[in-house]
């Protein structure tokens, strides 16, 4: 999990989520897309799946807010 930003305001912070195997990563949550996104033929089943889970997926589009624009300020 981390955060990327350029300030301190909500529309300029990214959250993602990646999920690696052996090293590699093999899919990511972005909340600028708003989904998962699979980077190798494991990883794009997997977010097929996750993002079935609406559920699961309006969590971590949350998660921008509560997470990281909560301590972008301890890093800005």
């Amino acid at each position: 999990v981390r955060c990327v930003f350029n300030s301190s305001e909500l529309k300029d912070i990214q959250f993602i989520y990646s999920d690696y195997y052996n090293k590699l990563e093999v899919a990511r949550f972005d909340s600028n897309v708003g989904k998962f996104v699979g980077y190798t033929a494991a990883g794009v089943k997997n977010a097929e799946i996750w993002n079935k889970d609406t559920s699961q997926i309006s969590a971590l589009r949350a998660q921008r807010e509560a997470y990281c624009q909560y301590n972008v300020g301890v890093y800005y």
